[in-house]
């Protein structure tokens, strides 16, 4: 579209320069504070799309009352270079007053998906999720959105929501881009120490080694999330929150793996929380 990247901030100058966008457009949606895994998912999408476009807001309806929102890291400027590296097309990075003004009352709920694993633990984040994704979608309009398979519940519940809300748009899931050690890439790694970090390692290890028990034959769901729990047990740095065994598209849970499972966890390494989950199939 452009030699370079252009950065806006009004709905006005989106819809604007949206026009000029080349079919297909991809979206990356972002909350800053960009990694290695972001990137990876726009340049899969710059692989893959005429034009992309990357949105930077840090959502606050996705937060609960006692969570980081305002220690939520950020480097705007960083994100900037690392964006036009890639090269992105447009970088949209909209207010909280634009997205949600002082009479907002408009939600969009995605029902039974959202109820397990991470809705359990922090009620009211899906829809604030499905909520601001939607309104990415209605103001991008992009022919494909790009997510990491590090959220596989969230990936899951946008694919629904895609779906019951009829959206023209593919919804392509990335591979989770992960450190040399195996942990996963996530702006909230910034939250740990040095001792830490070093012991944050052990969600992957864990999950490694029930995906090898299973490729063994072991398809007992209770011994594996037994075999996570062990190794994360085994950390002292580290705090399980749960450890969860489910078919992979509906998220129940299962007794034994005869279908495609996703094999996910939440840890606490000191007071950082971390997820990650490995697919069985």
């Amino acid at each position: 579209m452009t030699e370079s990247m252009i950065i806006v901030n009004s709905l006005e100058e989106l819809f604007y320069v949206r026009r000029f966008l080349d079919a297909p457009a991809g979206l990356v949606p972002t909350m800053g504070f960009l990694h290695s895994g972001h990137i990876s998912l726009v340049q899969q999408a710059r692989r893959e799309c005429k034009s992309v476009i990357v949105s930077i807001f840090v959502n606050p309806k996705q937060f609960g009352p006692q969570e980081d929102l305002a220690n939520y890291p950020r480097n705007l400027e960083r994100d900037l270079q690392l964006l036009e590296a890639a090269d992105a097309d447009i970088v949209w990075m909209p207010t909280s007053e634009m997205m949600y003004p002082a009479d907002y009352q408009t939600w969009v709920d995605v029902e039974k998906l959202t109820q397990p694993l991470e809705g359990s633990m922090r009620p009211g984040h899906f829809r604030g999720v499905t909520t601001v994704v939607s309104k990415l979608f209605n103001a991008t309009r992009p022919d494909k959105a790009y997510f990491g398979q590090k959220d596989a519940q969230q990936a899951a519940v946008i694919r629904q929501m895609t779906r019951d809300l009829s959206y023209p748009i593919e919804i392509v899931v990335c591979p989770t881009q992960r450190e040399t050690d195996g942990l996963a890439m996530s702006s909230r790694n910034s939250y740990l120490n040095p001792e830490q970090r070093q012991a944050a390692p052990v969600l992957y290890r864990g999950l490694c080694a029930a995906k090898t028990a299973f490729e063994q034959g072991e398809n007992n769901a209770v011994r594996l999330r037994q075999i996570v729990t062990d190794a994360i047990n085994g950390e002292p740095q580290a705090r399980l929150q749960y450890i969860s065994c489910a078919d992979y598209k509906t998220l129940q849970e299962l007794e034994r793996v005869d279908v495609k499972a996703l094999l996910s966890l939440a840890v606490f390494i000191g007071k950082t929380r971390l997820i990650d989950n490995i697919a069985l199939e």
